[in-house]
């Protein structure tokens, strides 16, 4: 009985046990390890060079490398950024260069979470990988063109993995009841739970999987309230510092755009649940708030505002509905980079202009020289007039007059694009008036 309860306590986890055997056993990276493939024919060819995996946690990046490197009859040497130095770095290097001419054979050196080495430590790499010394297969979970300098990405070819769906996860759990030699007790609202929760992670998977097992009483059969007590909260994989977080507020933005308030809110509710900075949120809202939707509706600058001011008087998790309705409101707020785009033009106008002068007829005259000059000479005061518009040119004179603002014909911004066209019209009107006023004076 003893031996049995021992036996017991020391297998190995499902996970361990269910680790592929073959390059044809991984599920769900098809378009990485496929005959047409980049990696697919390199495995054909015999000819490995070195290559990045990238990929999110529990896709099989170590898998796929401890496999390569029996397929290929490498020695397979791993470690880990996280714990490893560079006086490990040369341990490693020094006995692959030992073993290759001792023995005539290549190291596949797996370095996971190689984003965690600095870019010096990265640089080591680069001579052992020139001469052939290892293979270099590097695992990361963020976007190597960010996280890997140059010379080192430049030597490598990168390989994106994918997230499992719910078909791979099938054929996790099926293999895990193969394996187990019953099915797992849960009815089918409980296992596409499952599927969910392990957001793309096969290893979590089939760790949920191996505590339903170790929970379930003899007959038992979990459904998705029992199988949620012993599922912890499981925060979606996030690092606020990194990739996801441009991916997410990138994917709030674009679906601010677009004008589509379900994705928008979905988008800005995955960073918050995530942990992302409430206030990091808040001052990308209002910057959308003035740079997309602008004078299309002048009350959302406002209301951003009073998000920050509510979320600041709040915090959370209250001051959280205060973000969410911000979102709801710009989403659903006519658009217009109108105002963005002037600014633009503006500032490139400014560069290539220099340092013309304003006209001198809307130049103050404080002094006589000023006056002489003609400083202020012929300005019309805009509001004695009747209509309260004086129609008077404010361009540089060598300049001429440019268009910068071109608001678009939705939200506000049409009526300001009535003003501007009744503004024109009557600017053009004053404008002859006063060439033949001038006409009229000279003969």
């Amino acid at each position: 009985m003893q031996e049995t309860l021992f036996s017991n306590r020391v297998k190995r986890p499902l996970a361990d046990r269910l680790r592929p055997k073959k390059l044809e056993e991984v599920v769900g990276q098809e378009q990485v390890l496929g005959e047409d493939s980049p990696l697919g024919r390199m495995l054909k060819t015999g000819r490995i060079s070195s290559f990045i995996l990238w990929g999110p946690p529990g896709c099989g990046k170590t898998t796929i490398a401890r496999l390569i490197a029996e397929y290929t009859n490498l020695y397979f040497e791993q470690i880990s950024a996280v714990f490893s130095g560079v006086a490990d770095l040369k341990r490693v290097f020094q006995y692959a260069e030992e073993r290759r001419a001792t023995q005539g054979k290549g190291t596949l050196l797996f370095v996971d979470e190689i984003h965690r080495f600095n870019k010096s430590q990265q640089d080591g790499f680069l001579p052992y990988v020139e001469n052939g010394t290892v293979i270099l297969v590097g695992a990361t979970t963020e976007n190597p063109s960010f996280e890997l300098n140059a010379a080192l990405l430049s030597r490598c070819q990168v390989f994106v993995l994918n997230r499992l769906n719910f078909d791979d996860f099938e054929e996790l759990l099926q293999r895990a009841e193969r394996e187990e030699g019953m099915k797992l007790p849960v009815d089918e609202e409980a296992r596409e739970l499952m599927k969910t929760v392990a957001d793309g992670d096969g290893r979590y998977i089939l760790n949920i999987a191996e505590s339903v097992w170790a929970f379930a009483q003899e007959g038992e059969i979990f459904d998705k309230d029992k199988l949620m007590k012993i599922i912890r909260s499981r925060a979606p994989v996030y690092d606020k510092g990194r990739d996801g977080h441009y991916n997410l507020i990138s994917a709030v933005h674009k679906s601010l755009r677009g004008s589509d308030v379900d994705a928008a809110l979905y988008w800005a509710g995955r960073m918050l649940v995530s942990g992302e900075d409430p206030r990091y949120l808040i001052r990308r809202l209002i910057r959308f708030s003035i740079e997309d939707v602008s004078l299309a509706d002048p009350n959302a600058v406002v209301q951003a505002i009073a998000c920050a001011d509510t979320y600041e008087r709040l915090g959370s998790p209250e001051g959280d509905l205060a973000i969410m309705q911000l979102v709801a409101y710009l989403a659903t707020a006519p658009k217009s980079a109108a105002v963005y785009k002037a600014m633009n033009k503006v500032f490139q106008t400014a560069k290539e202009t220099g340092s013309l002068m304003p006209p001198k007829h809307i130049l103050n005259a404080p002094t006589k020289l000023m006056k002489s000059l003609g400083y202020h000479d012929g300005y019309i005061y805009d509001q004695d007039l009747e209509d309260g518009f004086s129609g008077q040119d404010y361009f540089p004179e060598e300049m001429g007059r440019r268009h910068f603002y071109q608001p678009v014909d939705r939200g506000f911004e049409r009526e300001i694009r009535k003003r501007i066209d009744y503004f024109d019209k009557l600017r053009a009107e004053k404008q002859r008036e006063r060439k033949a006023k001038k006409v009229d004076n000279n003969q």
